[in-house]
C-alpha cells in the first residue's frame, strides 16, 4: 500500500513503538523511514499529539495499527493527515468468526466485573478482545513479571503482550521519548480470553488474579 501511493526513499512514515516490528519493516521494505510516535495509554494505539509532534517535511504517512482487538480513534488522525497532506493507512488484526467474538466479549464482561488489583481493559466500541489486556500495579516490569509467574504457577496461561518496544530493537533502535510506550510495555499481561474457555477456568483466573493483586502497591 505504501508503495503503491508513491512512499518510498526520503520519505518518513509516522507508526507504533508499541506492538510488532512487521509495520517497520514494512515500512523500510518501501525504502522509507519509521519514525516512531508514542500511544494512547487507554487504547495502545497511536496518539494524535503525538504523531503531530513527530510530523516533519519529510513525513508522507501515517500507518495506524488497531491493537488486542480495540480500534484505534482515527477521526483525530484522519483529520491530521488532510492538514498535512498525509496518507493515513489502517493496519488491523485479523478478525474471529462472529460467534467467538461474541464469546470472548462474554468473557471479558465476566473479568472485568469480578478482577480486582488489576487495572482492566476500558471495553469502548467495537472492541473484539483479540487479548484481554491487563495493567499490573507496582513497580513495572519485576512486579509485572513477577505477577506473570505466579499466575503460572496457579495454571493460569498469561503472556506479555509487547516485550521489546520496536524503538528499542536491533536496526529500528531511536533515542526518542515514549513514555506511555515504555509504560505500557512494562506493565502489560495478556490474560485468557478464548471462547473454548469453561466457567470454572473463568473463575480460576480471577480467583488467581485477586489473590495476588492486593499485594502489589502502586508505583511511587
Amino acid at each position: 500500500m505504501l508503495r503503491a501511493a508513491g512512499v518510498g526513499v526520503g520519505d518518513e512514515v509516522v507508526v507504533p513503538a508499541f506492538g510488532n516490528v512487521e509495520v517497520a519493516e514494512a515500512v523500510a521494505a518501501a525504502g522509507a523511514l519509521p519514525v516512531f510516535a508514542d500511544i494512547d495509554p487507554a487504547t495502545y494505539c497511536l496518539e494524535a499529539a503525538a504523531v503531530e509532534g513527530a510530523v516533519t517535511p519529510r513525513t508522507a504517512a501515517v500507518v495506524v495499527v488497531h491493537r488486542f482487538g480495540r480500534p484505534a480513534d482515527v477521526g483525530p488522525l484522519h483529520a491530521l493527515g488532510r492538514r498535512h497532506g498525509l496518507l493515513v493507512l489502517e493496519h488491523g488484526e485479523s478478525d474471529a468468526p462472529y460467534d467467538e467474538m461474541a464469546q470472548r466479549r462474554e468473557r471479558a464482561a465476566f473479568l472485568d466485573t469480578r478482577l480486582r488489583g488489576v487495572r482492566t481493559p476500558e471495553g469502548g466500541v467495537g472492541h473484539t478482545y483479540q487479548q484481554y489486556v491487563v495493567r499490573v500495579p507496582g513497580n513495572g516490569r519485576p512486579d509485572r513479571d513477577a505477577f506473570a509467574r505466579a499466575l503460572r504457577a496457579r495454571g493460569v496461561d498469561c503472556g506479555v503482550p509487547v516485550k521489546t518496544p520496536v524503538h528499542r530493537m536491533p536496526g529500528f533502535r531511536r533515542c526518542v521519548s515514549l513514555p506511555e510506550t515504555e509504560r505500557a510495555a512494562d506493565e502489560t499481561l495478556a490474560l485468557p480470553v478464548e471462547a473454548s474457555l469453561t466457567k470454572r477456568e473463568m473463575q480460576r483466573i480471577v480467583s488467581a488474579c485477586n489473590a495476588l493483586g492486593g499485594l502489589l502497591a502502586p508505583a511511587l
